[in-house]
């Protein structure tokens, strides 16, 4: 258990590695999606990239990690209380739904996204839009790479719904452990 102040319920070590183990899901997707833009994915190395087409890429990658490290902010104080360095509102409690209920949208997003990117790389739901006909590799060791890539991210979801669970249920019973009349 990580150390919290007295009359209050510990964040679970448990959460504490979900909560490191969800970027760690996102970032192979990430190194695959910069291997490619600099064409050391194995895969369509002719390929013509537009002008807005590497930036995309590369800021898709920092933008998954980005929200992907904001399951921290289920174990961690300040997903709890505002920060100090913010003005105007530091040391303030943060309301639990102002965590809880993006932490869920995301949480299911990010499930029903994954879900249907792989099942529609088994079905084929929508048919590749890139000059080859193809969405992406399909055989050798670049289909390999992007499988090993981009599987850790079904991961991510039911990942964040565990630990935005655990991050309520904390919430709510530390909330009623301060309403609690103090004995003595």
């Amino acid at each position: 258990m990580v150390s919290t102040p007295i009359g209050r319920e510990p964040v679970p070590r448990w959460a504490v590695r979900v909560a490191h183990a969800i970027p760690l899901c996102v970032l192979p997707s990430g190194l695959w999606r910069v291997a490619l833009v600099l064409g050391l994915a194995g895969y369509n190395t002719d390929y013509h990239w537009s002008a807005w087409e590497r930036p995309y890429v590369i800021g898709l990658s920092v933008v998954s990690e980005g929200l992907a490290l904001l399951a921290l902010g289920l174990v961690r104080p300040w997903g709890e209380v505002v920060p100090r360095w913010v003005p105007g509102l530091r040391g303030r409690p943060i309301p639990p739904p102002a965590v809880v209920v993006p932490a869920a949208l995301g949480a299911t997003l990010i499930t029903l996204l994954c879900a249907y990117a792989l099942l529609n790389q088994i079905f084929g739901f929508v048919e590749p839009m890139n000059d080859t006909g193809n969405a992406g590799p399909t055989s050798g060791p670049a289909a390999w790479a992007l499988w090993a890539s981009y599987a850790p991210l079904i991961a991510w979801g039911p990942l964040l719904a565990i630990l935005t669970l655990a991050y309520y249920r904390r919430r709510r019973a530390n909330n009623t452990l301060a309403d609690r009349p103090e004995a003595g």
